[in-house]
């Protein structure tokens, strides 16, 4: 909930509960509805809850507490709407509260609820009823230039991709060619194939327009995320989501399966990026990110039901990250030792805001030498800050090139030249690692651990024995206020410590304890600083570097 409000995304929600909540859980369905945020409002009542044959009946004009909440709720966000709820709340028309409540819905200002089962439909029919009346319609400009945003990504029965794509303007028929950006830099592909979405299903059509949603083949190297064309204006900023704090190694039943095991890990990264796939070749194991200790039963599952494969996974670790402490800078230069390689790469470290990401910036004039040059270390400067000098992400710092150089390839008036004398992409991809860990242990780094934000609700009487297990975890209450018979405890928690609290709190609380737990911010590690395995070449260490990419360490 609160990431859809940083987002300011439109949206209904649904408890899909019902029909598996028991009588002590009707307290669960209220918090979701009522107390997440003041923003959010139930859209009816819950009949038969935890039975096989659960209802839910909608609020309707004739339902006098409903509509003194709802008028109550939109008249924050409507001048007119609060003088007439003032001058009398019951002479609104409840067709104009339903009006105010779709416009504000849309503004993402309100979240409607909805209650129901996806196994035996109840409430389904009043979740697409919202649908269509409280959600904006898609719109856009057919002829304006081609801008989309690609959500989802999946294979085919050939095991080609499927690239399903929301477009807000512009057309784009088939055999047309499509320019995308993402994560991966920039691609190119022909449309083979699209299939558009209507009335439920998805039809072959020879084009797609904006304001549809398309599933298009032929883009190999599409990824989720992905810019079609321009940037879209309604495009949502990337990293607003937060990150995975906590990853796992994934074993193979049968170590036989190790290459099947990858490719498909790295089909499920398609379809899923937070997942993070990241390979180990010295210990040959893969791991994934993971948002919670449920998310390995659902990619066990999906391996087994759709790769057959038998799979376990070891004990989950977090996932921590480095900032640069201080600055730091380093250059090599062609042609001086113990520089091996043709090129001249001069790398300087800054700290960032927290939370800035990785900014690369240029001090040296963008002709100085080709523009492939300049690609190949910016792309390898974001690889190599994957892993630091503790082996986590490095972020929230600039990377300034400095300096440059290369030799260039002589014409073929000079017969008698080395055209292996001439410097290639290869040379500054190869190169760039090693200065800029030199800058980096220059400037130093820290490592931060993630935190959760937490809020628990528990039965007034076992606070006295809740609260220790807290501090024994490493939690840190901000707040605690009685709510009725009932505690209400917020505050940090570490998030390697969220899974033990949870498994916890039902008896601490006999089972009545609700807590919600989400990633809130990064802190600096208290104790011993943790390290992570390197799975690259390890710049760090020269002689084993250039070992590995020259196969030979230079006299």
């Amino acid at each position: 909930m609160r990431t859809l409000q940083r987002l300011g995304l439109p949206t209904l929600l649904f408890v899909n509960k019902v029909d598996r909540a028991g009588a002590g859980d009707e307290r669960v369905l209220r918090a979701i509805a009522e107390r997440l945020t003041p923003a959010v409002v139930a859209m009816g009542s819950v009949h038969g809850l935890g039975t096989r044959a659960p209802r839910f009946v909608p609020y309707g004009a004739g339902d006098d507490a409903f509509r003194a909440r709802l008028a109550d709720l939109l008249a924050d966000h409507d001048d007119a709407l609060v003088a007439a709820y003032l001058d009398d709340e019951t002479a609104l028309p409840y067709r104009r509260l339903r009006r105010e409540l779709a416009a504000q819905t849309r503004r993402a200002l309100v979240y409607p609820v909805f209650f129901g089962s996806a196994i035996t439909g109840a409430g389904v029919e009043a979740l697409a009823a919202g649908i269509t009346e409280l959600l904006p319609a898609a719109a856009g400009d057919a002829d304006g230039p081609v801008s989309g945003t690609v959500f989802k990504v999946e294979r085919g029965s050939a095991t080609e991709k499927l690239a399903y794509v929301r477009l807000f303007s512009g057309t784009v028929g088939v055999r047309d060619r499509l320019a995308f950006t993402g994560r991966h830099g920039g691609h190119e592909g022909r449309v083979t194939a699209i299939d558009v979405f209507e009335h439920g299903g998805a039809v072959r059509r020879p084009a797609i327009g904006a304001g549809q949603i398309g599933r298009l083949r032929g883009l190999a190297e599409v990824q989720i995320g992905d810019t079609i064309g321009a940037s879209p204006a309604a495009r949502v900023a990337e990293g607003q989501f937060a990150p995975p704090t906590l990853e796992t190694v994934v074993v193979p039943a049968r170590p036989a399966d190790r290459g099947l095991l990858h490719v498909a890990l790295a089909q499920l990264a398609e379809q899923d990026p937070l997942i993070n796939l990241r390979q180990d070749d010295l210990r040959q194991e893969v791991s994934v990110s993971l948002y919670g200790e449920v998310q390995k039963e659902v990619i066990g599952a999906t391996l087994a039901g759709d790769f057959g494969l038998e799979v376990g996974f070891r004990e989950s670790t977090t996932i921590c990250i480095e900032r640069p402490v201080g600055t730091g800078a380093s250059v090599e230069r062609i042609a001086t030792d113990p520089n091996p390689f043709l090129a001249t790469v001069g790398l300087r470290v800054d700290p960032a805001p927290a939370g800035a990401g990785v900014t690369f910036r240029l001090e040296v004039e963008l002709g100085s030498m080709p523009y492939a040059f300049f690609v190949a270390v910016e792309d390898t400067v974001t690889e190599t800050l994957g892993q630091g000098l503790h082996g986590w992400e490095v972020t929230d710092c600039v990377v300034t090139m400095t300096h440059s150089g290369y030799w260039p390839r002589q014409s073929h008036a000079h017969a008698t030249f080395d055209k292996s004398m001439s410097s290639t992409a290869r040379d500054f991809r190869q190169l760039t690692p090693l200065v800029l860990m030199d800058a980096l242990v220059e400037a130093g780094t820290r490592v931060y651990e993630p935190m959760h934000h937490f809020r628990l609700e528990l039965p007034a009487d076992t606070f006295g024995q809740v609260l220790p297990v807290l501090a024994g975890l490493g939690a840190v209450p901000r707040a605690t206020a009685p709510r009725g018979s009932a505690y209400l405890v917020e505050g940090e928690i570490p998030a390697a410590r969220v899974h033990q609290l949870t498994q916890q709190l039902p008896g601490l609380t006999r089972g009545e304890g609700v807590l919600e737990s989400a990633f809130d911010h990064y802190r600096p590690v208290r104790g011993p600083v943790p390290s992570r395995p390197r799975t690259d070449h390890n710049p760090l260490n020269r002689k084993e570097y250039l070992l590995h990419v020259l196969r030979r360490v230079p006299g």
